[in-house]
C-alpha cells in the first residue's frame, strides 16, 4: 500500500504559532495550565475518558477560559502532541550536524542522540502511548506523525550523505529511514513495555548505538 502524503508540508506543520497572542502573563499563564493539566490527564486517563471540564478543573480555571483558547479537547490533543514533537525534533535530530561525526566523537554523538531520544520519550510513557493510539484512528494526528518522520527522515538523509560515502551508503534515503524506524521503535517499545522485561534502557541504548554506528561506518 502506498503511503499516503500529506496535506501540508512537513515544515508548515511544525511552523505553527505556539499560541494566542498574549496581552496579559495571567492569560499565558491560564494558557500553559490547561496544555500541562490536559497532557497530564490524556496521559493518565487516555483521550476518550478526558472532558473539557476536567482540564479546566485540573487546570484552576473555568470552562469559559477554555473555549477562549480552544475549540474542544481535540484541538489542545493536538497542539499537546504538536509540541511534543517540536521539543523532540530540536532536541535530538536538529542537533545531529556532520561536524559532530569527525573521527571518535562519532560514538559519542549517535550514543547521545540515542540517550536523548530515550529520555525525551520515556519521560511521559503513558502519552507516547496514547500518542500512538490515536495515530492509528485519527487523521490529524497521524498526519502530524508523518510530518515528524518525512522530517527526520529528510534531515538524517542529508547527514548520512554529508558523512559516509556512497560506497559504504548507496541509498542515504533509504537507510535513513531504516535508522529512523529502528530507534523510535526501540525507545517506543520500551515506554510502552513491548519488550522483553529483562531488556533496559541502557542495554537497549547501547545496542542501538552500536547498530547505528555499524550501519553508517562499516
Amino acid at each position: 500500500m502506498a503511503r499516503r502524503a500529506l496535506s501540508r508540508s512537513p515544515e508548515s506543520i511544525f511552523r505553527e504559532p505556539d499560541g494566542p497572542d498574549f496581552r496579559q502573563e495571567r492569560s499565558r499563564r491560564s494558557y500553559q495550565a490547561l496544555l500541562d493539566a490536559a497532557a497530564e490527564l490524556f496521559a493518565a486517563h487516555g483521550y476518550d475518558a478526558v472532558g473539557t471540564p476536567e482540564i479546566a478543573e485540573k487546570a484552576g480555571v473555568s470552562v469559559g477560559t477554555f473555549y477562549r483558547y480552544f475549540d474542544d479537547k481535540h484541538e489542545v490533543y493536538l497542539e499537546i502532541m504538536r509540541r511534543t514533537m517540536v521539543a523532540a525534533y530540536n532536541e535530538t535530530i536538529e542537533r545531529l550536524t556532520p561536524e559532530r561525526f569527525v573521527g571518535r566523537a562519532r560514538h559519542e554523538t549517535i550514543a547521545t542522540a540515542c540517550s536523548v531520544l530515550f529520555d525525551h520519550v520515556l519521560s511521559q510513557p503513558e502519552l507516547t502511548r496514547s500518542f500512538m493510539e490515536m495515530s492509528l484512528r485519527d487523521e490529524q494526528v497521524a498526519e502530524l506523525r508523518r510530518a515528524f518522520e518525512q522530517l527526520a527522515v529528510q534531515k538524517l538523509a542529508a547527514l548520512i550523505a554529508a558523512v559516509t560515502t556512497r560506497d559504504h551508503v548507496p541509498d542515504p534515503e533509504a537507510t535513513a529511514y531504516v535508522l529512523y524506524a529502528a530507534a523510535m521503535q526501540t525507545a517506543y517499545g520500551l515506554a510502552v513495555h513491548l519488550v522483553p522485561a529483562s531488556l533496559d534502557r541502557d542495554r537497549a541504548r547501547a545496542a542501538l548505538t552500536a547498530f547505528i554506528e555499524r550501519a553508517l561506518f562499516p
